[in-house]
Order: C-alpha cells, then sequence, then structure tokens
C-alpha cells in the first residue's frame, strides 16, 4: 500500500465512524475541579472542550470553584511541529509546560501573593490553607508563574495571586494578576478591562492621580467575580485587580465587597503590583 492508499483508507474509516456525544458543560468544570488539585496549570484534556482549548492557543487553570481560567494573555502554545520548547527552568532544563515552579519567575508570583495579603483592609481576614496541604491543593492563598508567549524574541509572562477574604461567616476572594512589558493587550483603559478572563460588563473609567484605569463595575453574564479593575503602566506592564463576594460554592458569601469603586482603581496603579 502506497501513503496515497494509507491516506484515502484513513479517511474512508474516519467518515465511518460515527463521533462521539458532545461534553456537556458540567462534566467539564467537574473534571477541571479534579485537575486543579494535581496540577494548577490545567491543559487541554477535558475531551471535546480539549480541541478547542489546543485550536485556540490558551493554557486554562480551574479556579477554586471549578471554573476554567484563561488568563488574558493570548500566546501560542508551542506545538509538536515547531518543537519549540519552554522556557528554561532554574535545573536548566525546559519546563514541562507552561507553569514555573521554581526560580526568579516563581518567586515573582509567590512575591505577588505576599503584595496582595498586604493590602486587603482592616476589617477582613485573610485565611491560610492547612499546613499540611500541598501547592496544588491550596485553594485560600494561592500564586503562579505562567509563560504566555515569545515576542521578538522575549519571552512574556503572567503572574496571579488568589486571596480568600473572609468577614463574619462570609468569604470572598481578592485577585491580582500582572502580565509583562510586551503583551499583546489593549491599551484603552476599558478595552483592557474586557480582556480580564475572557469576562465582560458594564466598565467605566475611574481618574487616579493622572492615569486612567479602566473598571468593570458590573459584569454581564458570569458571576465568576463582581469588579475589577485594568491599567497599563507607560512601560507596558499590565495590572488587574478583581474582587468577587464569593471564594466557592461551600462557602457563605461576603455581604459585601472588601473595595470601593475608587479603591480598586487605585490598588491597580499601585506600585507594589508594578513588577519588573
Amino acid at each position: 500500500m502506497n501513503e496515497q492508499e494509507l491516506r484515502e483508507g484513513l479517511r474512508s474509516e474516519m467518515a465511518e465512524t460515527t463521533p462521539p456525544p458532545p461534553l456537556s458543560t458540567t462534566a467539564a468544570l467537574d473534571a477541571a475541579r479534579r485537575r486543579h488539585f494535581r496540577r494548577r496549570a490545567l491543559w487541554a484534556s477535558l475531551g471535546s472542550a480539549a480541541v478547542v482549548l489546543a485550536v485556540t492557543g490558551f493554557a486554562a487553570v480551574a479556579t477554586p470553584d471549578g471554573h476554567v481560567y484563561q488568563p488574558a494573555g493570548q500566546g501560542p502554545l508551542a506545538s509538536p511541529d515547531t518543537k519549540e520548547p519552554w522556557p528554561t527552568g532554574p535545573d536548566g532544563q525546559p519546563q514541562e509546560d507552561r507553569t514555573a515552579r521554581a526560580g526568579s519567575r516563581y518567586e515573582q508570583g509567590a512575591h505577588l501573593l505576599t503584595e496582595a495579603v498586604s493590602v486587603i483592609p482592616s476589617g477582613y481576614t485573610t485565611p491560610e490553607d492547612p499546613s499540611g496541604r500541598s501547592a496544588e491543593e491550596r485553594t485560600l492563598r494561592t500564586h503562579q508563574a505562567q509563560f504566555e508567549a515569545k515576542v521578538d524574541g522575549v519571552d512574556v509572562w503572567s503572574y496571579s495571586s488568589s486571596v480568600a477574604v473572609a468577614q463574619g461567616k462570609g468569604t470572598g476572594r481578592v485577585i491580582v494578576e500582572v502580565h509583562d512589558a510586551g503583551n499583546q493587550l489593549p491599551t484603552e483603559p476599558c478595552d483592557l478591562a474586557q480582556k480580564f478572563w475572557g469576562m465582560r460588563g458594564e466598565c467605566q473609567v475611574e481618574t487616579v492621580g493622572a492615569v486612567r484605569v479602566g473598571v468593570v463595575v458590573r459584569p454581564s453574564g458570569d458571576d465568576r467575580l463582581d469588579q475589577w479593575s485594568a491599567y497599563r503602566h507607560p512601560d507596558g506592564v499590565v495590572v488587574f485587580v478583581a474582587q468577587g463576594v464569593r471564594l466557592d460554592e461551600s462557602r457563605p458569601a461576603l455581604t459585601k465587597l472588601p473595595f470601593s469603586v475608587p479603591q480598586l482603581a487605585a490598588l491597580a496603579v499601585d506600585e507594589r503590583f508594578h513588577l519588573k
């Protein structure tokens, strides 16, 4: 059998094969939740959802409540065709995936978490995960450093941190996400804000000193978070700060958000989150 005959045989076999039923949204989210506790960086492997993620070139992360989080950056995945390696880790070897688990990039993510905890207002507490839990199992305080893309020969990374915020019986969360200079995100404040996690909503521009910050004050069709702000520094570094009254479905929600809209806007320009 020559190559052409082999191809024709494969096409015929695929045409006669009954395609599998589509994966339901619930099943996909359940699978994402399970993968989260084994690996914070969830790759596109959720049945038919895997094909969508692989084609669009996104890395996915399961948030504590089971949602699949796709970072604002849209860097291309390395593919078997290009054989492009992941960035080199501190051991001198390419990383196994997008996520840094040691080295200076990892430390930047840990630093971002520390700074995020430091800005939580008085009257709220920031509970910690039990000491026996591994980094992959933690949900109350998490951080991540993720490779986004190579732009003009330079690696562009994003860093994220999530902090559980409690008051009374309620628990919400505050998230800070920072993208390196060189990212391909928009410049206009509300256009930028609408790129966070692919969520959209009612956006307004807040003035902080001499700069303009986009703040989504009410999401549309997405209840993962309640408000978020976005700012691009003059050097190109992008900062998102988000808040939600609910951490996950297993805990009661906060009765109010930790920050006012002006405070949320001010945090986006706070130099503590201006990673370089």
